[in-house]
């Protein structure tokens, strides 16, 4: 279900490159070891544009938890399991993420999946972790046509390869900042208490306000996603618990402002954040020691929300509305500009820009 042909470029593919700390090899969340991504598009022209992505921490049931934690910057969506999820700082199952009005659907399939892994014969309780945004705008979204097949395709197909980004899986339907957007991810490398960890960011983006890209406004032509979200999902091989690694998920979510969101009152902001390392496997680290874990995962995820839109392609769905694609050429003649002044991100952002 993952494929790495996607005919535009990534943000780097521009010059565009948020933050001094380099990238994993494949500058996607599944450069963190153990960690797979497996999408399903559900597409039925014109009136159909969803999905469902499914991200996938190796050898996770319920008994064999990693560590989590979970932010909520404003409340206004669906994310099935949360409460479990904040109490416990465990991730019993796959996190995925799919339609608002297939949200239960897909936690239902996930229930179903679980119980037949080898491991769970026993299980009595499990919490499914599921996420939404609503693609209503672009898909007849009352439908619900994200079905058991569509989740057990994507859990079933993920893999620890290049992700798709753009319009597939999630991400189908959904708009961001005025243009098409969808799925992105991102990774970085950051050296933290003299030891190098991975972190990988992936987001299903869907939010209101105006897209900044190297401090310059770019006005698209779509909808303002009032009644849209942003799922983050961020994983780590980094030795953290439960507490730090809700500090990395509220991270996430602040990142979001960096690409000029609006979080209006109808966006749903949510962060998703866990280890891959197993308490008591590694030393943990010290909370003077995460700086730059915190400014890894806010260049991850702004530039994950910057390839959902670079990767998407403009889209025509339901009742005929369509939304434009971010025009290369226009982010081009915009690094033009930055450059031409003396600027780079890294810079403006040094002179609190």
């Amino acid at each position: 279900m993952n494929s790495a042909a996607t005919p535009r470029p990534r943000a780097r593919d521009l010059g565009i490159v948020v933050g001094p700390t380099p990238t994993g090899p494949l500058n996607a969340l599944t450069d963190v070891p153990g960690v797979r991504v497996g999408h399903t598009t559900v597409r039925t022209r014109p009136d159909v544009h969803s999905g469902v992505t499914a991200v996938v921490p190796d050898g996770v049931r319920p008994g064999a938890a990693v560590p989590a934690g979970v932010f909520v910057g404003n409340g206004y969506g669906k994310l099935v399991g949360s409460t479990q999820l904040a109490e416990l700082g465990e991730l019993e199952t796959p996190v995925l993420l799919t339609s608002t009005l297939s949200a239960f659907r897909v936690a239902d399939a996930l229930v179903g999946w679980v119980l037949e892994q080898p491991g769970c014969e026993d299980v009595l309780s499990l919490n499914p972790v599921v996420g939404e945004c609503n693609d209503g705008y672009l898909s007849d979204i009352r439908s619900r046509p994200v079905g058991e097949e569509h989740v057990r395709a994507a859990l079933d197909g993920a893999s620890d390869g290049p992700v798709a980004e753009g319009c597939v899986g999630a991400g189908t339907g959904t708009v961001a900042l005025g243009f098409k957007a969808g799925i992105g991810t991102s990774s970085r490398t950051p050296d933290v208490g003299g030891r190098r960890f991975t972190v990988g960011a992936l987001v299903q983006a869907n939010f209101g306000g105006t897209l900044r890209v190297l401090g310059r406004a770019l006005d698209g032509g779509g909808p303002a996603s009032e009644t849209g979200s942003c799922m983050i999902v961020v994983a780590t091989d980094a030795p953290l618990d439960a507490r730090r690694l809700t500090r990395v998920a509220r991270r996430a979510v602040f990142a979001l402002a960096r690409t000029g969101a609006a979080y209006s009152h109808g966006s749903g902001d949510y962060a998703v954040a866990f280890t891959t390392t197993r308490p008591g496997t590694a030393p943990p680290l010290a909370d003077a020691d995460l700086s730059p874990l915190f400014e890894a995962v806010l260049d991850a995820v702004e530039e994950a929300v910057l390839n959902s839109l670079l990767a998407a392609t403009t889209t025509t769905g339901y009742a005929g509305r369509t939304v434009p694609a971010l025009p290369v050429d226009r982010l081009l003649a915009g690094r033009a500009t930055s450059e031409g002044q003396g600027l780079s991100l890294g810079a403006s952002r040094r002179r609190g820009a």
